[in-house]
């Protein structure tokens, strides 16, 4: 069930969502409160479970991570126990950045982030030694028009 938001609570989030580095102060200026009320509307958005962590976003071509391919997996494997193995498998590898099941005719999408076509190689070759995927289709993104992580609130 959604948490229901006022637009204070709203303003506080977005604000957030822009640059959580932010001090309260600055948050409370910006949204026509003061530092108390801002802060335990924060408190109470992080115990309603709508704000679950705060991060830094840091840029991936500025770390050598210059190649993002969008990886689609067909699989004939439907068992708990291959599935489990394949969830595992996923997590543990720091070059996925996304993963997703899906509806249709592919079953699984991930978002990779690596270096080069070379090193996606590697990727793909340690996860097909890992487990047994039917078909593996790889899209190399040529431009990112838009990356965010800032939801419509």
């Amino acid at each position: 069930m959604a948490a229901r938001l006022d637009d204070l609570d709203r303003k506080i989030l977005a604000e957030l969502q822009a640059d959580a580095s932010q001090s309260l102060d600055e948050i409370a200026r910006k949204v026509g409160s003061s530092k108390t009320p801002v802060w335990n509307r924060i408190r109470k958005l992080r115990e309603a479970g709508v704000i679950t962590r705060q991060t830094v976003i840091l840029d991936p071509e500025a770390l050598g991570l210059e190649a993002c391919f969008f990886v689609l997996i067909r699989t004939s494997e439907h068992e708990a126990e291959w599935q489990q193995r394949f969830l595992t498998t996923l997590r543990a590898r720091p070059e996925v950045l996304e993963a997703h099941r899906l509806a249709g005719d592919i079953d699984y999408i991930l978002k990779v982030r690596v270096a080069n076509a070379r090193a996606y190689d590697a990727f793909y070759q340690a996860l097909i030694s890992e487990v047994r995927i039917y078909n593996v289709t790889a899209l190399l993104s040529m431009e990112e028009i838009k990356s965010t992580t800032i939801l419509p609130v």
